[in-house]
């Protein structure tokens, strides 16, 4: 069976998340034990508490270091992706599975990240939107409408996750006037996402300049499988670079549900979501025909044993 591993982004950390992993398998534990991104991997994602884990910083390389271990356990059951992709973060650990970075390496990286995107609009007051039941074109027409209003701030579409759920953000004045905008455009829904700064905005150049900086100091491997970048919806070209395309990534749109249906159209049979939570899973059954199989936990692992061996 064609696997499309899918990792997950942030927001779908969870306190206790590779807990049970970590007593079951000891490769899963041996990345845990040698991660260190300045702080215990292990402390914060198992005890938390919530607003700790819920911190940029500490967020990106705890879902970082579970997903790592959790694809070194899938390898070893010989279950390993055709193609590869995540979900904004989960990028990185995509490119981790195509052999582009190092388990330390990658780790180390989202610290760096994480970081430099929470300091990026320190005490500026943000907002993220999840706009439910409008097309492309009428959010960004939407999104038009809020920057003519309020030329200082800023408004964007910063995921297109699936049909029909696009989320919005930046200012929080200018998010706030796109709810009602978006409402009046014919959006079913507009509601509320948690998330602690206004991702995959031009807010958020600062992040990409120091990431390029960063880049210039690392070295990247050869990719071994095709990896689909958020920034286009595809598997880079040839006059494309990964450093400039995830410098790029953390400062413009996602386009996922183009990710999930170039994944689609490579012929796989199956997606595959590492990470707590199932959102990659709902995004996949609102965008094509194919099963997706999360795994989170032990259990799913072995879940996935069972059906792989009976295809």
């Amino acid at each position: 069976m064609k696997l499309g591993f899918l990792y997950a982004g942030q927001g779908s950390q969870a306190v206790g998340m590779g807990r049970d992993l970590y007593e079951a398998y000891p490769s899963f534990r041996e990345v845990l034990d040698s991660a260190t991104p300045g702080f215990d991997v292990k402390e914060v994602s198992f005890e938390g508490p919530a607003e700790v884990l819920n911190e940029t910083k500490y967020t990106q390389p705890c879902m970082v270091a579970f997903a790592v271990g959790m694809t070194k356990v899938l390898a070893e059951a010989g279950i390993v992706p055709e193609i590869a992709a995540g979900l904004s973060l989960g990028e990185y650990s995509a490119l981790y599975a195509a052999g582009v970075f190092t388990e330390q390496q990658v780790i180390d990286l989202v610290a760096f990240r994480g970081n430099a995107m929470q300091s990026a609009v320190q005490g500026r007051a943000c907002k993220m939107i999840a706009v439910l039941g409008l097309e492309r074109e009428k959010v960004y027409e939407g999104c038009r409408k809020v920057q003519e209003q309020f030329p200082e701030l800023c408004c964007e579409p910063a995921n297109f996750n699936c049909p029909g759920q696009i989320t919005v953000s930046g200012d929080a004045e200018a998010v706030d006037a796109a709810a009602e905008v978006m409402k009046e455009l014919g959006a079913k829904r507009v509601l509320p996402v948690k998330v602690s700064g206004p991702f995959h905005t031009s807010l958020m150049k600062p992040a990409g300049d120091a990431l390029a900086e960063r880049f210039q100091s690392e070295s990247f491997g050869e990719m071994k499988l095709p990896v689909v970048f958020n920034a286009v919806g595809r598997p880079k070209t040839e006059d494309e670079s990964i450093p400039s395309l995830l410098e790029q990534q953390v400062q413009t749109s996602v386009f996922f549900e183009d990710t999930i249906r170039y994944m689609a159209e490579q012929g796989i049979d199956a997606f595959v979501e590492i990470g707590p939570g199932k959102t990659l899973s709902k995004f996949v059954q609102k965008t094509v025909e194919l099963p997706c199989y999360n795994v989170e936990k032990a259990e799913d692992i072995e879940a996935l044993k069972t059906v792989l061996a009976g295809e």
